[in-house]
């Protein structure tokens, strides 16, 4: 007489995770958002290809029908949208993007935490949770000005960027002591520094940080970005072409001024 030996099972384990993602926020009229989305695209080829975009509709808040059209119209372009924003219980169809609410900003201190953990850094990932105190308490072993302050969260690239490489660091600046070729870009939630020639793209304060700047030693970019608001090489003073120059936000506009 055989016995059949118990089956051994496992449970499933569900764990939430956290990515940084572009959002898009389209606005009316739809057909020059549109229009400006192009003309972005046509400066900046391949620029969405293989990043996750994330639709936010709370502004346009358009029909059902025209989301669908909407998220048909970006993918001929090259977008894909991986979901989209949108308060209230609207009901969309199968095929598109899930709907997320409640979505918070992405700021480089909270990524620098996650990629601390991720990275397998006991020892930093401790002093994170260590200084957390429960809303009302205080500490009772650590003072507010005792704390450790966070390190600083800055890229170094000390080799030239060629044609075709991207750089992206989410945790602060970037410093390049090189060059930075045409056909190439960086992309930064700080500010970022060029030592070198700045012929490819350079995008600063892409989670938010309005006061991030560009600063390089010979502009010849094709395109300068700081917080969303952008210039590209077309709109460039001529005057500005081959020179030390620095770019910033000043309410809402985007300056590109000599510097020296």
């Amino acid at each position: 007489m055989t016995f059949a030996a118990p089956v051994e099972t496992k449970s499933i384990r569900f764990r939430a995770r956290s990515f940084v993602a572009f959002t898009l926020t389209p606005e009316t009229p739809l057909s020059e958002w549109l229009e400006s989305l192009d003309r972005w695209i046509g400066n900046s080829p391949g620029y969405f290809a293989g990043r996750p975009v994330v639709l936010n509709l709370n502004t346009l808040k358009p029909a059902v029908s025209q989301i669908e059209a909407l998220v048909a119209e970006l993918g001929l372009r090259g977008i894909r949208i991986y979901a989209i924003e949108l308060d209230g219980n609207t009901v969309l169809e199968p095929s598109l993007p899930p709907v997320l609410i409640g979505a918070k900003e992405a700021t480089a201190g909270l990524l620098m935490q996650a990629d601390q953990k991720a990275a397998g850094r006991p020892e930093e990932a401790g002093r994170a949770e260590e200084g957390r105190a429960e809303p009302g308490k205080q500490s009772e072993d650590r003072q507010p000005e005792d704390r450790v302050p966070d390190a600083p969260a800055t890229l170094m690239v000390k080799t030239p960027i060629r044609s075709g490489q991207s750089i992206f660091h989410a945790h602060g600046d970037v410093i390049v002591l090189g060059s930075v070729a045409s056909g190439s870009e960086i992309v930064a939630a700080g500010s970022i520094h060029v030592y070198g020639t700045l012929r490819g793209r350079a995008s600063a304060g892409v989670l938010g940080h309005s006061a991030a700047r560009i600063f390089c030693r010979k502009n010849e970019a094709e395109l300068l970005s700081v917080d969303g608001w952008y210039c590209t090489a077309e709109e460039m003073e001529p005057a500005l072409r081959g020179k030390a120059v620095q770019a910033f936000l000043e309410k809402d506009t985007l300056r590109i001024a000599p510097f020296s």
